[in-house]
C-alpha cells in the first residue's frame, strides 16, 4: 500500500514538473512574441509624429488640406510681386513659411498611413475633391488675381484670402470634433488658432484700404 501511494506521489510530482515546464515554455515564447509586437508597433509609428491610431476623418483633413494648404501659398507666392501693402507682403510670407511645412507634414501622415496623396500637378489635387473643400478659389478667381496689381491685387488678395482661411477653419474644427490622431488634431488647433489671428488682422487691412 505504501510503495503504490509513494509510486502515485512520484508520478504526481514528476507531471507538476512537466506542467511547470511546458507553461515556463510558452509563457517565454509568448513573452517574446510580445516584444516583438511591440518592436514592430514601434516602428511602424510614423517618423511625422502621426500615430497608427487614425481614422476616416484624419485621411480626409489631410488629403483637403494638402491642396488646400498649395493655393494658399500660391496666391501668397503672387503677392511678392504684386501687392503695394507692405504690411500684406508680410503676412503672405508668414502664410507661406507656415503652411509650407504643414504640407510636408500632411504628406508625410498620408505615406505613412499607406493612403492617396493628393497630386501637385494641376486641379485640386485629387478627382473631385475640389468641391468639397470650402474657402478654395477657382482657376478662374487664380487667372483674376495673378492678373492684378497694385491697390487691386492687395484688396482681391485679402477677400479671397479671408474666404481661403474661413474655409480652412471649417475643416479644421470638423477635424477637431471627429479626428482620432492626436498629432493631427495639435495641427488642426494650430491651423484654428493662427489663421483665426490672420483672418482678423486681413479684415482690419481691408477696411483700410
Amino acid at each position: 500500500m505504501i510503495t503504490r501511494t509513494l509510486a502515485r506521489r512520484t508520478a504526481l510530482a514528476g507531471a507538476a514538473v512537466t506542467v511547470a515546464l511546458a507553461l515556463a515554455g510558452c509563457g517565454g515564447d509568448h513573452s517574446m512574441s510580445g516584444s516583438g509586437h511591440g518592436m514592430t508597433g514601434a516602428t511602424a509609428t510614423p517618423a511625422t509624429g502621426a500615430s497608427a491610431s487614425f481614422g476616416d476623418a484624419d485621411v480626409m483633413f489631410a488629403q483637403m488640406m494638402v491642396p488646400h494648404h498649395r493655393q494658399a501659398v500660391e496666391m501668397a507666392e503672387l503677392a511678392g510681386t504684386r501687392a503695394a501693402d507692405p504690411e500684406l507682403k508680410a503676412l503672405a510670407g508668414r502664410i507661406k513659411d507656415a503652411q509650407a511645412p504643414e504640407i510636408a507634414t500632411m504628406t508625410g501622415w498620408l505615406t505613412a498611413w499607406g493612403r492617396p496623396v493628393p497630386s501637385a500637378s494641376g486641379g485640386h489635387g485629387m478627382p473631385g475633391m475640389g468641391h468639397g473643400m470650402p474657402g478654395m478659389m477657382s482657376d478662374a478667381d487664380l487667372t483674376r488675381l495673378a492678373a492684378a496689381s497694385g491697390a487691386d491685387f492687395d484688396r482681391q488678395f485679402l477677400t479671397m484670402m479671408i474666404a481661403h482661411h474661413e474655409g480652412a477653419l471649417t475643416m479644421a474644427k470638423d477635424e477637431l470634433a471627429r479626428g482620432l490622431d492626436a498629432e493631427v488634431k495639435a495641427l488642426a488647433q494650430r491651423i484654428v488658432t493662427t489663421q483665426q489671428d490672420e483672418i482678423d488682422t486681413m479684415r482690419e487691412m481691408l477696411g483700410r484700404l
